[in-house]
């Protein structure tokens, strides 16, 4: 098994004890940068999945879970043809931002952000909140190139930590008038 799966024959081989819980600073400099660059990874513990594709409990049952949550590489869609804004639709549900962005600093030098999403099951803006919260780490600087027209793509790799909150979410209850 541990020959079929890289993340697995490296844990085997690691001392009792091991915990992947990367800094924010790892996150963008030793995973997101190299991964972008197409440079080699210091472990294969981020999964490569289009993880708007599916719901977050889908994830967490097909990919093994590290202390912190589930890592994973994914790229990221336009919402619409000419602007910048992120289609952060996903399985049956969507992610909502849930918080401002934080620049991620190595010395004084931002080299990257993180933005903090909830999960909501259902459409837009009815859907109820889960609690299923993401961390979405992206680097700073330009996006790349558009290689045409109709390219959808906004980021070639972004990296997200998806995870449960020990929160109790309330019900979303609609309001008579």
């Amino acid at each position: 098994m541990a020959e079929d799966n890289p993340a697995a024959a490296l844990l085997a081989d690691l001392p009792l004890g091991f915990v992947f819980a990367p800094t924010d600073l790892e996150v963008i400099r030793d995973y997101l940068i190299k991964k972008i660059k197409n440079e080699p990874l210091p472990a294969p513990l981020v999964h490569d999945v289009n993880l708007y594709q599916y719901n977050p409990e889908t994830l967490a049952e097909s990919y093994p879970e590290h202390v912190y949550g589930w890592y994973f590489f994914t790229p990221r869609e336009r919402k619409y043809k000419n602007g910048s804004r992120p289609n952060r639709a996903a399985g049956t549900g969507y992610w909502k931002a849930s918080g401002k962005e934080e620049p991620i600093l190595a010395g004084r030098t931002v080299i990257g952000r993180k933005r903090t999403l909830a999960f909501y099951q259902g459409n837009y803006p009815n859907g109820d909140k889960t609690e299923w919260l993401m961390q979405e780490f992206t680097i700073a600087g330009p996006q790349p190139l558009r290689r045409d027209e109709n390219d959808m793509r906004l980021d070639d790799w972004v990296l997200c930590r998806i995870y449960k909150s020990h929160i109790k979410v309330r019900e979303n209850k609609k309001r008579k008038r």
